[in-house]
């Protein structure tokens, strides 16, 4: 057992809760003494949504976005424009969208970006299912809303040459957002202006 812990049950807790992004071991250590402190049905309300998350929560065979069930209710929407695509790297950029209220198409969630240097290359992301949906001929325009970085633009590149042959069109939400940052972490305003005042995508690096 480690000195710095008064518990190897504590140890173990807070070492799990360090596996997960952005947590160090300090706010590890905070979030687990909160749960210790909480009701034993509160916390096993707390774990049950995580299990039931991993063991039931499926993958939207349209967008690839999180669901409960086979289609998202985004791509279920009847309402929803789905001859307009917007095109982002993963599920917080689509919640990201969503909040800024200036967007009524549909999705398609690409699963990351590419990136050689980690290993990520097209044939890892959702690419052909995108092509395959464009290839239908129903979708208009394609939105590239990756972040700014070069991962980002070489994505947005690889996506321009594999739809070059179909008859749609394709832009880029205006650079509003500041190059290098994620999607995720723009506001809601300047994220709104962005998709709403896109410009045609040119093949060209921004």
């Amino acid at each position: 057992m480690s000195q710095e812990y008064p518990s190897t049950l504590l140890e173990r807790a807070v070492s799990e809760f360090t596996k997960l992004p952005g947590i160090g071991r300090k706010t590890a250590t905070r979030l687990v003494l909160h749960l210790l402190r909480k009701q034993e049905d509160e916390v096993e309300s707390f774990s049950d949504s995580i299990i039931r998350l991993k063991r039931e929560a499926v993958y939207c065979r349209e967008c690839h976005s999180i669901s409960d069930n086979e289609i998202c209710p985004v791509c279920a929407n009847p309402s929803r424009d789905h001859s307009v695509i917007c095109v982002v790297e993963n599920i917080q950029d689509v919640m990201a969208v969503e909040n800024t209220m200036q967007y009524r198409g549909v999705y398609h969630v690409l699963g990351g970006v590419i990136s050689p240097m980690d290993g990520v290359s097209p044939s890892d992301l959702n690419i052909e299912s995108l092509i395959g949906r464009v290839a239908t001929g129903e979708v208009k325009e394609i939105i590239l809303a990756l972040s700014s970085t070069m991962e980002g633009d070489t994505t947005n590149f690889y996506i321009y040459r594999k739809l070059m042959q179909y008859d749609v069109k394709l832009s880029v939400i205006a650079r509003g957002i500041s190059v290098g940052d994620e999607i995720e972490y723009a506001d809601e305003i300047t994220l709104g202006r962005s998709i709403v005042n896109r410009t045609p995508f040119t093949g060209k690096t921004i």
